[in-house]
């Protein structure tokens, strides 16, 4: 039996659009996980509290599931995907009815341990 040295966690449908997630998503990518943790706090952003559990859910799908150390684990991929968009009435000029979309994203991050 071959021994894992990645792990991977996502977080569906968030009520985040993808445009705005993807900026502080990309900040995070290749670093270290202590380091990925403190730019994340760092950020004010309400994307980055969501990117932050889903990095942490990684991090325990490593420790718990495949045996990985804490310590040599690095962000190696890290993506967010659009999601459905939730489509709701927004009244417009005239009398007639607009639409006002509220975009959503899936949030993906794999963690993997550095060969030393």
């Amino acid at each position: 039996m071959e021994t894992r040295t990645e792990a991977k966690a996502i977080a569906k449908t968030v009520r985040i659009a993808p445009r705005k997630t993807r900026l502080v998503i990309d900040l995070i990518r290749g670093k270290e996980v202590g380091e990925a943790r403190a730019i994340l706090f760092n950020q004010p952003q309400k994307a980055a509290r969501v990117i932050e559990k889903v990095l942490n859910s990684a991090v325990a799908n490593a420790v718990n599931n495949y045996n990985l150390k804490e310590e040599n684990l690095y962000v190696k991929t890290c993506y967010v995907d659009e999601a459905l968009v939730i489509k709701r009435p927004k009244m417009d000029s005239r009398g007639h009815v607009g639409r006002n979309d509220h975009k959503t994203s899936h949030i993906t991050i794999i963690v993997s341990e550095k060969n030393k």
